[in-house]
Protein backbone atom coordinates (compact mmCIF):
# COMPACT_ATOMS: atom_id res chain seq x y z
CA UNK A 1 0.00 0.00 0.00
CA UNK A 2 1.36 3.26 -0.42
CA UNK A 3 1.46 6.78 1.60
CA UNK A 4 -1.02 6.11 4.38
CA UNK A 5 -2.06 9.20 6.65
CA UNK A 6 -4.21 10.05 9.57
CA UNK A 7 -7.14 12.75 8.81
CA UNK A 8 -9.58 13.71 11.33
CA UNK A 9 -13.58 12.92 10.16
CA UNK A 10 -14.64 15.80 8.92
CA UNK A 11 -17.95 17.24 6.52
CA UNK A 12 -15.21 16.39 3.64
CA UNK A 13 -14.48 12.85 4.08
CA UNK A 14 -17.56 11.35 6.20
CA UNK A 15 -19.80 10.13 3.55
CA UNK A 16 -16.52 8.36 1.86
CA UNK A 17 -16.15 7.24 5.27
CA UNK A 18 -20.14 5.85 5.72
CA UNK A 19 -19.42 4.29 1.92
CA UNK A 20 -17.11 2.05 3.41
CA UNK A 21 -17.21 -1.40 2.09
CA UNK A 22 -16.98 -4.64 3.78
CA UNK A 23 -16.15 -8.14 2.66
CA UNK A 24 -19.44 -10.50 2.89
CA UNK A 25 -20.34 -11.60 6.29
CA UNK A 26 -18.11 -9.03 8.37
CA UNK A 27 -21.13 -7.05 8.60
CA UNK A 28 -22.53 -8.85 11.45
CA UNK A 29 -18.84 -8.04 13.18
CA UNK A 30 -18.45 -3.86 12.81
CA UNK A 31 -20.42 -3.16 16.37
CA UNK A 32 -20.41 -5.40 18.95
CA UNK A 33 -23.60 -5.40 21.76
CA UNK A 34 -21.33 -3.91 24.65
CA UNK A 35 -20.40 -0.81 22.88
CA UNK A 36 -24.08 -0.16 21.95
CA UNK A 37 -24.99 -0.57 24.86
CA UNK A 38 -22.15 2.18 26.51
CA UNK A 39 -22.64 4.36 23.59
CA UNK A 40 -25.07 6.76 25.82
CA UNK A 41 -21.67 7.24 28.27
CA UNK A 42 -19.12 8.30 26.03
CA UNK A 43 -18.41 12.08 26.66
CA UNK A 44 -17.62 13.45 22.91
CA UNK A 45 -14.60 15.13 24.35
CA UNK A 46 -13.14 11.89 25.04
CA UNK A 47 -13.83 10.43 21.69
CA UNK A 48 -11.15 10.97 18.50
CA UNK A 49 -12.42 9.89 15.29
CA UNK A 50 -10.24 9.68 12.05
CA UNK A 51 -9.99 8.15 8.59
CA UNK A 52 -6.72 6.51 6.66
CA UNK A 53 -6.26 7.96 3.53
CA UNK A 54 -3.81 7.34 0.64
CA UNK A 55 -2.00 9.09 -1.46
CA UNK A 56 -5.03 10.24 -3.65
CA UNK A 57 -7.16 10.99 -0.53
CA UNK A 58 -8.95 8.18 -0.62
CA UNK A 59 -10.76 6.83 2.70
CA UNK A 60 -9.42 3.04 3.31
CA UNK A 61 -10.64 2.77 6.55
CA UNK A 62 -12.20 4.23 9.67
CA UNK A 63 -11.21 4.84 13.33
CA UNK A 64 -13.03 5.57 16.40
CA UNK A 65 -11.57 5.44 19.74
CA UNK A 66 -11.94 6.53 23.06
CA UNK A 67 -9.64 8.23 25.42
CA UNK A 68 -11.18 8.87 28.82
CA UNK A 69 -9.10 7.86 32.34
CA UNK A 70 -12.60 8.33 34.21
CA UNK A 71 -14.55 5.84 32.01
CA UNK A 72 -16.16 3.57 34.43
CA UNK A 73 -15.27 0.16 32.78
CA UNK A 74 -11.28 -0.10 32.53
CA UNK A 75 -11.87 -1.96 29.05
CA UNK A 76 -13.65 1.79 27.81
CA UNK A 77 -10.99 3.93 29.11
CA UNK A 78 -8.09 3.67 26.06
CA UNK A 79 -10.05 1.80 23.43
CA UNK A 80 -10.67 1.47 19.95
CA UNK A 81 -14.70 1.93 19.34
CA UNK A 82 -14.64 0.83 15.71
CA UNK A 83 -12.75 0.26 13.35
CA UNK A 84 -13.74 -0.86 9.28
CA UNK A 85 -11.28 -1.27 6.77
CA UNK A 86 -12.92 -1.19 3.35
CA UNK A 87 -12.72 -4.82 1.32
CA UNK A 88 -10.21 -4.08 -1.12
CA UNK A 89 -7.85 -2.37 1.40
CA UNK A 90 -7.89 -5.51 3.87
CA UNK A 91 -4.55 -7.79 4.15
CA UNK A 92 -2.48 -4.42 2.83
CA UNK A 93 -1.37 -3.06 5.89
CA UNK A 94 -4.22 -0.76 6.39
CA UNK A 95 -5.43 -2.02 9.72
CA UNK A 96 -2.29 -2.80 10.80
CA UNK A 97 -1.63 1.38 10.87
CA UNK A 98 -4.68 2.12 12.14
CA UNK A 99 -3.87 0.30 15.43
CA UNK A 100 -0.30 1.49 15.31
CA UNK A 101 -1.50 4.32 15.02
CA UNK A 102 -4.37 4.71 17.45
CA UNK A 103 -1.49 2.84 20.06
CA UNK A 104 0.42 5.92 19.30
CA UNK A 105 -2.12 8.45 19.78
CA UNK A 106 -3.55 6.56 23.26
CA UNK A 107 0.40 6.88 24.43
CA UNK A 108 0.53 10.81 24.09
CA UNK A 109 -2.78 10.55 25.98
CA UNK A 110 -0.81 9.03 29.02
CA UNK A 111 -2.38 5.79 28.47
CA UNK A 112 -0.34 2.46 29.20
CA UNK A 113 -2.71 0.22 27.92
CA UNK A 114 -5.04 0.00 24.48
CA UNK A 115 -8.57 -2.21 24.73
CA UNK A 116 -10.58 -3.47 21.93
CA UNK A 117 -14.13 -5.87 21.92
CA UNK A 118 -15.19 -7.80 19.71
CA UNK A 119 -17.66 -10.61 18.83
CA UNK A 120 -16.31 -13.79 18.16
CA UNK A 121 -17.33 -15.98 15.01
CA UNK A 122 -16.53 -17.41 11.48
CA UNK A 123 -14.85 -14.19 9.43
CA UNK A 124 -15.18 -12.05 12.38
CA UNK A 125 -11.81 -10.19 13.53
CA UNK A 126 -10.17 -11.74 16.57
CA UNK A 127 -7.19 -13.16 14.26
CA UNK A 128 -6.67 -10.15 12.86
CA UNK A 129 -6.70 -8.38 16.28
CA UNK A 130 -4.27 -11.24 17.89
CA UNK A 131 -1.51 -10.99 15.06
CA UNK A 132 -1.16 -7.16 15.51
CA UNK A 133 -0.41 -8.17 19.07
CA UNK A 134 -4.12 -7.95 21.08
CA UNK A 135 -4.71 -10.57 23.87
CA UNK A 136 -7.64 -12.01 25.02
CA UNK A 137 -7.77 -10.36 28.52
CA UNK A 138 -11.70 -10.94 29.35
CA UNK A 139 -15.14 -11.95 28.38
CA UNK A 140 -18.39 -9.25 28.55
CA UNK A 141 -21.38 -10.31 29.90
CA UNK A 142 -22.81 -10.98 26.34
CA UNK A 143 -19.72 -13.26 25.38
CA UNK A 144 -17.23 -10.71 23.55
CA UNK A 145 -13.99 -10.92 23.47
CA UNK A 146 -11.78 -8.13 25.56
CA UNK A 147 -8.17 -7.51 23.81
CA UNK A 148 -5.46 -5.87 25.31
CA UNK A 149 -2.43 -4.49 24.08
CA UNK A 150 0.40 -2.93 26.81
CA UNK A 151 1.64 0.16 25.44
Amino acid sequence: MDELRLVELSAKNIVEANSLTMKPGQEQFIAPVSYAMAGPFLDPSTSWSRVVVDSDDRVLAFIMANFDADAQEEEFRSCIWRMNVSADAQGKGVGKFVVKETANEARRRGFSRLTVIWEPGEGGPEEFFKRVGFVVVGETQYGEKVGAIEL
